[in-house]
């Protein structure tokens, strides 16, 4: 592999995985919440199920995902579903306590907000159109190669919206901060949960169609 094509996949890739979404902006509200190790459950969970993307799409899947395009509908209501009650999580406080109300997050979790991550797809989906006929090597030597390229990217990446995210509490450090804290990442999480709602197919076809028309 040359250093041309490596820069050149950075070039494209990096921009789009390091890009505020649905993944980046929770795991920057989680490394702010809950610290850096406690993160860690939902960085496995996220990228476990990126890897299954990719394995998935880099192996032929891309081509029954792209017949059945209702899927990807499904899938962006519900992540912007989610995102949305995340957001409420994070402002909503404990009793007797101005805290979040999140106190852990799970494996489980992370895997649930990648399955719902529809930007996850689309990256993909982009790299082994974009790059995927480029590599010298076999077919399937390539394809394992730009797997182990994204998901390496991928995981330092994610680390570094988490310790971002613990950066930003430590340097707020009274009660009042924290809250605003919390607010400002359920308001990021609430925006890409409208991002996602007007990115929608079904939603972008009615705001095209000319006036009058239904």
């Amino acid at each position: 592999m040359s250093l041309e094509f490596i820069l050149a996949w950075l070039a494209v890739m990096f921009p789009l995985i390091f890009s505020p979404g649905p993944a980046n902006l929770t795991f920057a509200a989680a490394g702010a919440s809950l610290g850096i190790r406690a993160s860690l459950p939902l960085l496995a969970g996220i990228d476990i199920v990126f890897l299954l993307k990719a394995l998935l799409v880099g192996f032929g899947f891309m081509s029954w995902l792209i017949d059945y395009p209702a899927l990807m509908i499904t899938l962006q209501w519900s992540g912007a579903a989610y995102l949305v009650y995340l957001a409420y999580a994070f402002i909503k406080p404990v009793k007797g306590s101005s805290s979040s109300a999140i106190k852990s997050v799970t494996i489980w979790q992370g895997m649930f907000i990648q399955s719902m991550n529809v930007k996850a797809w689309m990256i993909v989906i982009t790299m082994f159109s974009v790059f995927g006929s480029k590599q010298e090597a076999g077919v399937e030597n390539s394809t394992i190669t730009l797997i182990i390229m994204i998901t390496t990217l991928n995981f330092v990446t994610h680390f570094s919206w988490i310790a971002f995210g613990r950066g930003l509490s430590r340097a707020l450090v009274n009660s009042r901060s924290s809250a605003l804290q919390n607010k400002l990442f359920a308001l990021s999480l609430l925006l890409v949960a409208v991002w996602l709602i007007a990115d929608n197919p079904a939603v972008s076809s009615l705001t095209a169609m000319p006036s009058g028309e239904s």
